[in-house]
């Protein structure tokens, strides 16, 4: 009995993977008509070879499909190098309000794709994000700014400590100044609102016409 089938099992799956890194994480995560359509049809192509055979060997190649994704995972677990050749790593596109247009350019990813993504996070400005990063799966990382971070129940308690019920300082008898840390944040200049991008249909700031 010929157990070719077992080996092109697994070199089938492996060229699967190899394809769908090279079509790029937002593949994987922000499937378009014609993305699903292309990805299906991958799908059948690989497989082709192999599912013409008798219904035998097709199940034994659905588990040798299953069987080399759980080695691949382990492999995973156990080596970070192979974690980062199959599945990739973050990448950083935002630093400290800046956009990070080298990083973008290496994912093929556009302005207007990042901003997308800062909307469905309810983020308006770049210029509140301290860091972001595109993980693996193709969503959005993030950290925000100091001023543009929402209150949290710690920074109540703060407030609250620092202001007695009878309102003034029993060292000073003075009302306490507010520490920095917990003043009202600032809000975001209106002007780079990427909200406001989509009623007009146009960038606040010049993009690079490749990102756009």
């Amino acid at each position: 009995m010929r157990m070719d089938w077992i080996w092109k099992s697994v070199l089938l799956v492996l060229i699967g993977m190899i394809l769908l890194r090279i079509a790029g994480r937002k593949s994987i995560s922000q499937m378009s008509v014609a993305t699903t359509v292309i990805m299906i049809s991958i799908g059948t192509t690989i497989v082709q070879p192999i599912a013409n055979h008798e219904l035998g060997k097709a199940i034994g190649s659905a588990a040798v499909f299953i069987a080399t994704l759980l080695v691949v995972e382990q492999l995973q677990l156990k080596f970070n190098i192979f974690e980062r050749l199959v599945s990739g790593s973050s990448k950083i596109v935002v630093e400290n309000g800046k956009v990070i247009i080298p990083n973008l350019k290496r994912m093929r990813y556009t302005i207007d794709q990042l901003e997308m993504h800062m909307r469905q996070n309810g983020i308006t400005s770049v210029d509140d994000l301290e860091t972001a990063t595109v993980e693996s799966n193709g969503q959005l990382g993030y950290v925000l700014k100091r001023h543009a971070r929402p209150v949290t129940i710690g920074d109540l308690e703060e407030i609250l400590r620092s202001y007695a019920i009878t309102g003034s300082s029993p060292a000073t008898g003075e009302r306490p100044q507010q520490n920095n840390s917990s003043k009202s944040s600032t809000p975001s200049d209106n002007s780079t609102d990427i909200f406001q991008e989509v009623s007009k249909g146009a960038h606040v700031h010049p993009v690079d016409p490749k990102l756009q």
